[in-house]
């Protein structure tokens, strides 16, 4: 193996600091009794995939990894004509390494405990032996993130991210249909989110358990709308942090017989499932330990760190809501690229539900504004910019990387964003006026990103083919599907 000692892989596990906490992860599986490990990596969707291993092993696994069949990070999944996404069965493994800084104990099973891993090629592969594997989304955000801060001085993402979801009642069958949620769509309602006690608290205290900072929660206005939120921090923090946000979800879920629901728009006229990205850049910071639970903390002390301080180099100190010169070039970089980034953003045939049902909280203007809701980039304080054709089915880690790389676009080339947009955007549109707006379905954003070859950038190796294969796919089969919608509106149409 002397002849992949300058791969990523090696360069990974001989990092110094590295070996400190695989070291502090033995301490803590000691310390907490920690049985089992789930070795847990992200799919091209955003899907939680990975392995069970005896905690015994965590020294083994740490230096040589686990393997995995590549074929995952499309979710072993096949296309309408039952041919796998992108891989056959013959081939190879990659290699989940685990991130020891991500270790912690799930607070439902006290055995357990979950580590999220950065996938490479195995040192077997005959193209790249030990190099990252690119259709890895979280490993691709952390590396771009570091290319962005090594590039930039140091300045880097923060975001901070606004997860909606339904909870539903369950029928006696076990679905959800049709659609009934655990509250009544009166947004904001004390009296509602104190009939969701049971669910939401529970969530509170798993989450404080594995590091979320929840800082604040309401009911809206769908049934069964929660948004329950965390605090914001670096962008790959935040993104584990969703990830583990859903997962927690969904034991809850689990629990108490109901369903987790993060479709973009299971119901019309009412608002649909968001998850918009809160966005600001920084200088400076240093990490801080939140301990957001009493006595030994059940995981790696980085699980509980945000950074703090530094400079918000978004916020123009001077006063009033317009950004400072280089906030001004991340919005051109945003916005020049809004089409591109909507389709990692909106991610599904159903996310577009979400902009047909116009007036309803979502955007569909290619434009940004000040407190401009119907705008898609809108500058909801004067610290930040919110990106909001984002919804809950989004890979959140994707999106990120997309993101980071249409900013250093507006920052390098000094993109001019143009002045705000000040006039509702969907008040216009029904009233015959012009305005740029957004893809309004799958087909048209795909083609748009398809068209971008810096947001494409963010999508390396075959990541861009397997992920326009799986959205193209859900497309296709859209059209081919006959629904009830189509037998409401035609049985009866002739003659």
């Amino acid at each position: 193996m002397a002849k992949h000692d300058d791969c990523d892989m090696f360069r990974e596990l001989n990092d110094p600091l590295r070996k400190e906490r695989v070291a502090r992860v033995s301490e803590k599986i000691k310390t907490l009794g920690i049985e089992y490990i789930y070795y847990q990596y992200i799919s091209i969707t955003g899907r939680v995939l990975g392995k069970a291993v005896p905690a015994r092993h965590w020294e083994y696994n740490a230096r040589k990894g686990v393997q995995t069949w590549m074929g995952g990070v499309t979710n072993v999944a096949t296309d309408m004509n039952g041919t796998l996404f992108g891989f056959s069965a013959n081939d190879g493994e990659t290699v989940a390494l685990p991130d020891p800084e991500t270790f912690c104990r799930l607070p439902w099973d006290k055995r357990v405990a979950r580590v999220f891993c950065t996938l490479f090629y195995g040192l077997e592969d005959a193209r790249n032996p030990g190099g990252h594997f690119e259709c890895d989304t979280r490993g691709n955000l952390k590396r771009f993130d570091r290319e962005f801060r090594q590039k930039h001085g140091g300045l880097h993402l923060r975001v901070g991210m606004e997860p909606e979801m339904l909870w539903l009642k369950k029928n006696p069958d076990g679905s959800a249909t049709p659609y009934s949620g655990i509250t009544e769509p009166y947004a904001y309602h004390i009296g509602q989110f104190e009939s969701a006690r049971h669910i939401w608290t529970q969530v509170y205290e798993y989450s404080h358990a594995m590091g979320l900072d929840m800082i604040q929660g309401d009911v809206e206005d769908a049934p069964g709308l929660l948004e329950l939120n965390f605090a914001f921090d670096d962008a790959l923090k935040t993104c584990d942090r969703l990830t583990t946000y859903r997962q927690i979800c969904n034991e809850v879920a689990r629990q108490h017989g109901v369903i987790a629901c993060f479709m973009a728009k299971p119901m019309m006229g009412v608002p649909a499932n968001g998850c918009h990205h809160n966005c600001s850049i920084w200088t400076g910071g240093s990490a801080e330990v939140q301990q957001l639970v009493p006595g030994e903390l059940p995981g790696m002390e980085e699980t509980f760190t945000y950074t703090k301080g530094g400079v918000n180099e978004f916020e123009n100190k001077e006063g009033g809501w317009l950004p400072t010169e280089i906030g001004h070039h991340a919005l051109g970089g945003a916005l020049k690229h809004i089409g591109a980034l909507t389709a990692i953003g909106a991610s599904t045939v159903n996310s577009y539900r979400r902009f047909a049902d116009v007036g309803l909280w979502a955007p569909i203007g290619a434009n940004w504004g000040l407190q401009n809701r119907s705008c898609t980039i809108r500058i909801s304080a004067p610290d930040r910019f919110e990106f909001r054709a984002v919804d809950a089915m989004v890979n959140q880690h994707l999106f990120c990387s997309a993101l980071i790389k249409a900013l250093d676009d507006g920052i390098v080339n000094k993109l001019d964003p143009g002045a705000p947009e000040d006039r509702n955007v969907v008040e216009v549109m029904k009233a015959g006026g012009h305005v740029d707006l957004i893809p309004l379905n799958l087909n048209e954003a795909l083609d748009a990103l398809a068209k971008d070859d810096l947001v494409l950038a963010a999508m390396p190796g075959r990541l861009y083919e397997l992920y326009d294969l799986v959205k193209r796919d859900d497309w296709k089969r859209f059209l081919k599907e006959v629904t009830n919608w189509d037998l409401e509106r035609y049985m009866d149409y002739l003659p």
